[in-house]
């Protein structure tokens, strides 16, 4: 069994602050308060303790708030992606199955979602509230949330995060990165991602400050971590090096209580790693997925350099190994095993395990070297990872060829010197089709970064002798481009 979170930090530190926000501060008592009176207006919503429900929300208090309060009130929550398009969320809240969707009132006018059971922020706040029992104890095998990950197929599968794989995930983060009294997180992660939500537990887990940003402003967040008023923050290689720029035109550094900054969603090039180490910004490049709900592997900050390209080595609770290899430097698809790894899927998915035997297939390819430390050849081969997002080429594929002069279509990653890579896409046509015809289609289809940032009309994509595309020379293509 494990602690109700919020219950047990708001009984051992209620004074501590918890969350901070545009110079808005709440302690754990607080945010507690705050949560217990939605969890009340959930029920009189006529939500009962196992219900799914999906949730549309900025990274903003009042999300926080609606997020503890599903918690308190046992509910499953479907964290649904801001960013995608309505059709989108529209097919993950079918697959989902969810009882109720709670959407902020901004998003549902961007969205324009009809039809749908739901209930606004403003409605939930000003509804009325019915007295229930908090469990103060969760099953560890209680799932807490659900996210969607993009499938080979081009079909997203909601993975199951329980109460145990969140925790575990948060006790083997704070094993290696410590924890002290002073300790604040600074969080421009979306919270629907596994790296917002999962500071979010960190948070009430550890006793921490959380330093909420709901966009990006690079001004304000160096000047946290020059003063000494965040102490730690999650980022991808893009926002990286926003923040290096910003330190570099200043000529200032970090202060010397910043202890981590935490690199996921791909590689740091070593000139970033280079450029952090003279403005005192300690990088940890880690490695992860939604199925491990966050960390698996870090590479601590001294060993940047000297492992550069290296996902570092397993967490305290994690493993993992290298398919049917037995010497370091041997290739083959990463496995990882340990509590932090989920039971499974739901929707479409749901009678597909994801292990075997136990481990659970990433379809990276890696190796490990002689020291033991984790190296990633290649992020699921096909992926394309773009400012930190996950884009599956089957999944743009889909729908480019639901336009009907869109004979064919192949999708890679091309380098890009700002988001690292940006989805391309080949076409053979059966018609005369402009590009920006091509662009209002995917955009009615696809989230924004997911649309193709060059399109290359050609007579025919290269196939092997059983028609399977080719995609590792639409690659070559794609870099000769």
């Amino acid at each position: 069994m494990i602690p109700n979170w919020l219950l047990k930090r708001s009984s051992l530190t209620p004074s501590r602050t918890a969350l901070s926000f545009c110079g808005k501060q709440w302690t754990f008592q607080e945010l507690k308060q705050e949560a217990d009176l939605i969890a009340r207006k959930l029920r009189m919503n006529g939500l009962e303790e196992g219900d799914r429900i999906a949730l549309l929300g900025p990274s903003n208090p009042d999300m926080v708030f609606v997020i503890h309060g599903c918690l308190l009130a046992g509910l499953e929550i479907v964290m649904l992606n801001s960013r995608l398009s309505t059709k989108e969320i529209l097919w993950q809240l079918g697959d989902a199955n969810a009882s109720l969707l709670i959407v902020e009132d901004e998003l549902l006018r961007q969205t324009k979602i009809q039809d749908v059971p739901m209930i606004t922020f403003s409605s939930l706040q000003s509804s009325e509230q019915r007295d229930f029992t908090i469990s103060k104890m969760w099953n560890g095998s209680r799932t807490i949330t659900i996210m969607y990950t993009s499938g080979t197929t081009g079909f997203p599968k909601g993975v199951r995060q329980t109460a145990g794989n969140h925790t575990s995930s948060a006790l083997s983060s704070v094993l290696n990165l410590g924890l002290t009294e002073e300790d604040s997180w600074l969080c421009t992660m979306p919270l629907f991602h596994i790296s917002g939500f999962s500071i979010l537990v960190r948070s009430v887990i550890y006793g921490m400050e959380v330093k909420l940003y709901e966009k990006f402003d690079t001004k304000t967040i160096v000047d946290e971590i020059r003063n000494g008023t965040a102490t730690r923050m999650s980022v991808v290689a893009t926002s990286l090096r926003r923040i290096l720029e910003e330190f570099e035109e200043t000529e200032t550094v970090a202060h010397p209580t910043f202890r981590t900054m935490l690199a996921g969603g791909g590689p740091v090039p070593d000139d970033f790693l280079r450029r952090a180490e003279s403005r005192k910004l300690p990088v940890l490049q880690t490695y992860g997925m939604t199925e491990t709900s966050s960390q698996t592997a870090t590479l601590s900050s001294e060993d940047a350099l000297r492992k550069s390209g290296s996902a570092g080595k397993p967490l305290f609770f994690n493993q993992i190994k290298i398919r049917d290899t037995e010497q370091p430097g041997e290739l083959g698809e990463v496995l990882i095993a340990g509590p932090h790894v989920t039971p499974g899927y739901i929707g479409h998915a749901v009678d597909r395990d994801p292990l075997e035997d136990g481990w659970l297939p990433t379809g990276d390819i890696g190796y490990f070297d002689d020291e033991g430390y984790l190296f990633i050849v290649d992020r699921r081969s096909d992926l394309i990872i773009s400012g930190g997002e996950n884009i599956y080429p089957a999944e743009v594929e889909n729908a480019l060829l639901s336009h009907p002069l869109v004979k064919e279509a192949g999708v890679c990653g091309q380098s890009h010197p700002v988001w690292g890579s940006v989805p391309v896409a080949f076409i053979v046509l059966s018609g005369d089709v402009a590009e920006e015809e091509l662009d209002m289609h995917c955009g009615e289809l696809l989230a924004r970064y997911k649309i193709p940032k060059a399109y290359y009309f050609v007579d025919q994509l290269p196939r092997n002798a059983s028609n399977k595309l080719l995609r590792r020379e639409l690659k070559e293509w794609a870099s000769l481009k």
